[in-house]
């Protein structure tokens, strides 16, 4: 069986994800293309060689009674509106972060998805997908450490454009921490704050960097999730948890150990792109298996809501620089 796909919004992200299904992954294949940008879109499809037609926009896209599944990767603030599409054409989606712009937003897809009575949407947190975290939460799970009392992690670039600003590095930096640690511990958050160390001289004045985020959970886990978006060094993603009987902590990714010049040492990866390229596949190539099984699994729509509450919460720390409640409505048994 092969999966029709349309994929909404052909930049980098869309680009790869086509040439992913077309090049490496199986059981899909793209059929549908369409961008803000036309011509980028006809691009896409002439650059990748896809037999794939060229729609006005998303919703003729989703339309498309050649189209299986649904691939939103547009700008952030179109979302919402193709994934709720999708549902209501009772359509498999993949959406990239976010969900939503706003956890209203999210919500409302959570809604949508539930009147529907079957789960539709995957979200894009590929940390998931990492086998070194899928190596941290089985130890976890295992019990392997006793029960997590803390969580030390730190979410790094080497540097980032000028038109990031400070909230940035909650919305588009720690969200993929907020959507992973919920899921490595299986506990939802209770309150955020935000604290600033000494700036680096390295930031535009518009940017608070680094920041740090401090995070209680229901459970009463305190993380401390340090955001360093101009380091300089490298990309570097780290997470160690202490639990009562020991530590886990998140495995480095497989790098050449070289002696040299009286020194020891491992290359550094400078993109993130390079860090997490394996996930990328995993998660797409699982959302395709779950198509063809008629039953997706992976970040669910209420994932999606509950990290946009917690990034939320998060902006109003930084802003307050008080300790903020992270409140969430209920969760639907659909779900469970």
């Amino acid at each position: 069986m092969t999966i029709n796909i349309g994929v909404i919004g052909t930049g980098a992200i869309g680009e790869d994800h086509a040439r992913r299904i077309t090049e490496t992954l199986a059981g899909g294949q793209i059929v549908a293309v369409t961008d803000v940008n036309m011509e980028q879109a006809r691009s896409v499809v002439e650059r990748l060689g896809l037999q794939a037609e060229v729609y006005a926009n998303g919703l003729e896209l989703i339309a498309a009674p050649n189209v299986d599944a649904v691939l939103v990767c547009s700008w952030g603030p179109t979302h919402e509106e193709f994934v709720l599409a999708a549902i209501a054409a009772g359509k498999y989606v993949f959406c990239e972060k976010p969900l939503a712009v706003t956890a209203e937003g999210c919500l409302n897809i959570v809604k949508a998805e539930v009147a529907a009575g079957k789960r539709l949407v995957q979200v894009g947190f590929m940390r998931r997908y990492d086998k070194g975290y899928q190596q941290l939460k089985q130890s976890i799970d295992n019990n392997d450490i006793g029960t997590p009392l803390m969580l030390h992690c730190a979410h790094r670039n080497p540097t980032v454009p000028d038109r990031y600003v400070t909230s940035m590095a909650i919305v588009d930096t720690a969200i993929h921490e907020l959507d992973a640690l919920r899921w490595l511990l299986d506990d939802d958050y209770k309150t955020m704050q935000v604290v600033y160390p000494r700036r680096t001289r390295h930031a535009f004045d518009h940017l608070a960097d680094p920041q740090i985020l401090l995070i209680e959970t229901l459970k009463g886990v305190r993380i401390d999730l340090e955001i360093f978006v101009n380091c300089q060094y490298g990309y570097d993603i780290q997470c160690s948890v202490v639990g009562e009987e020991g530590i886990a902590n998140l495995p480095e990714p497989q790098s050449l150990l070289m002696r040299k010049g009286a020194k020891l040492y491992n290359e550094v990866l400078m993109d993130w792109k390079d860090r997490f390229i394996e996930s990328y596949d995993i998660e797409l190539q699982d959302f395709i298996r779950g198509c063809e099984k008629d039953a997706i699994g992976g970040p669910s729509s209420w994932d999606g809501y509950a990290a946009a509450v917690a990034a939320d919460a998060a902006v109003t720390a930084q802003e307050s620089g008080q300790v903020e409640p992270v409140v969430m409505v209920e969760r639907p048994a659909f779900y469970n």
